[in-house]
């Protein structure tokens, strides 16, 4: 017997609701697969957009997730938390499967997304410009949104 598609066609409102996860959200969990294996882990980094409305951070080269993107720069993110009542399970979250690009230092790229990271996330000033430390853009490729309970949807990269 023929399994139903659970995945409803997107309309403005689950755009709404991808936009409010997108500009609303001050961290994700990352997953990336570990170098030379094909384990995956997954890290909390902090999170905020470009310009554009794409999903950046700053992470420091030193941290275990940072040397997987080198390495292998596909990856997801899952964003957007549970309220604080209620099943965590009818709560909105987005997935996105990306591909992190690292933005070298000293690019117009580099300064604008600094400007724009540190006028969302202030607190990075005290670390920004650590050596150690470099932006990431993540290019989406597609994603799925559930808004909760029987608000399923497939997510292209120009929905975002």
């Amino acid at each position: 017997m023929p399994t139903k598609d659970p995945y409803q066609p997107l309309d403005d409102t689950a755009r709404g609701l991808i936009r409010d996860l997108m500009e609303g959200a001050t961290h994700a969990a990352l997953a990336v697969l570990r170098p030379g294996t094909t384990v995956p882990s997954v890290s909390r980094i902090a999170l905020a957009t470009d310009a554009k409305g794409q999903p950046i951070s700053l992470i420091s080269s030193l941290s275990d997730h940072s040397r997987a993107l080198q390495n292998n720069p596909a990856c997801a993110l899952l964003i957007g938390d549970p309220g604080p009542k209620g099943d965590p399970l009818t709560h909105p979250r987005l997935t996105l499967h990306a591909t992190a690009r690292l933005v070298a230092r000293g690019t117009a790229d580099h300064d604008d997304l600094r400007q724009r990271y540190l006028s969302l996330r202030p607190k990075a000033k005290l670390y920004a410009d650590f050596a150690d430390f470099s932006f990431v853009r993540f290019e989406i490729e597609d994603g799925l949104l559930n808004g909760g309970f029987g608000k399923v949807y497939r997510v292209e990269a120009t929905d975002i």
